[in-house]
């Protein structure tokens, strides 16, 4: 069983991570990342980062109690939007981890609020889904995006 210390390191770690791909997506002309290609499936470079953070969004709202499934397009306009969006997610989730930590009884551990166990699925799909350390045979869903722009992902964010 995780501790909320060691799901707090690894929500350090994914976004870590992340903000080495919106660094990389900094680079290419804002262009690029609004341009659909059919290389890498359905949508735009940002709609795929803005998915990301969704995704987090989502699932700490439905440990919250929360059905958060609107998405904004602001929150996809720019690579500075993407990492506001990012950074609003992320301290909420922080928050949440925090929290649990602090409850008492918890000691530290946490335990599942709900039945589905979904305050450990969502940390862990949330890890799955941003962490650019994916296993080789998905690396393509990591790299296409921008090899497919002319703008390969950098040494230090591939496995």
């Amino acid at each position: 069983m995780h501790t909320s210390t060691s799901l707090l390191d690894l929500h350090r770690r994914t976004h870590h991570s992340l903000k080495g791909v919106l660094g990389h997506a900094r680079t290419v002309p804002p262009e690029v990342i609004h341009r659909t290609l059919d290389a890498i499936g359905p949508g735009t470079i940002a709609e795929k980062l803005q998915h990301v953070n969704g995704a987090e969004r989502y699932w700490i709202g439905v440990v919250k109690g929360e059905m958060l499934v609107d998405e904004d397009e602001a929150d996809a306009a720019s690579v500075d939007a993407l990492e506001a969006f990012r950074q609003r997610v992320a301290a909420r989730t922080r928050s949440w981890l925090e929290d649990v930590g602090r409850r008492p009884g918890h000691a530290g551990s946490l335990r599942p609020v709900r039945r589905s166990r979904s305050d450990l699925r969502a940390c862990l799909r949330r890890a799955a889904h941003a962490d650019a350390r994916v296993p080789p045979h998905r690396a393509g869903h990591r790299d296409a995006p921008g090899g497919a722009f002319g703008h390969p992902v950098p040494p230090g964010l591939t496995s």
